[in-house]
């Protein structure tokens, strides 16, 4: 998906024109980056977190020659995509929007509490897979 594409997408999810959800995604962009740059982290919950990092002068070594090469000092920004992003990427799915939440009734007493036991856990001797056999070539 290009800007064009999330423009259209945002204008049409959330009645707006075109027009409106250009600013809205440029003030949106502009926000993130000027926080970032004064060295604040932005985190949106659910999605991403957005941070700047100064790494320092270091030496390194050319792979190729085997020389010492010296680093130098540099900000880079980096971008942490946040668990629920996450989980919904590998599954597939887009995650569900919560329903509003509706206030709970009024509790008439206190609870009243059982005496359940817990059976104790059953311990189980882990198993070693045999070894496969394979052919070897000449």
């Amino acid at each position: 998906m290009n800007r064009s594409q999330l423009l259209n997408a945002l204008a049409e999810r959330n009645d707006l024109s075109r027009k409106e959800a250009d600013a809205l995604l440029t003030s949106f962009t502009d926000i993130i980056t000027e926080t970032v740059c004064r060295g604040e982290d932005v985190a949106i919950s659910g999605f991403a977190k957005f941070r700047r990092i100064d790494r320092p002068a270091r030496m390194a070594r050319n792979p190729a020659t085997g020389e010492t090469v010296k680093v130098a000092a540099k900000r880079v920004a980096r971008i942490t995509p946040l668990k629920a992003f996450k989980d919904a990427v590998l599954s597939g799915k887009a995650p569900k929007k919560a329903p509003a939440r509706k206030a709970a009734p009024a509790k008439k007493g206190p609870a009243k509490k059982t005496a359940a036991k817990k059976a104790p856990a059953k311990k189980t001797a882990a198993k070693k897979a045999p070894a496969k056999k394979t052919t070897r070539r000449r």
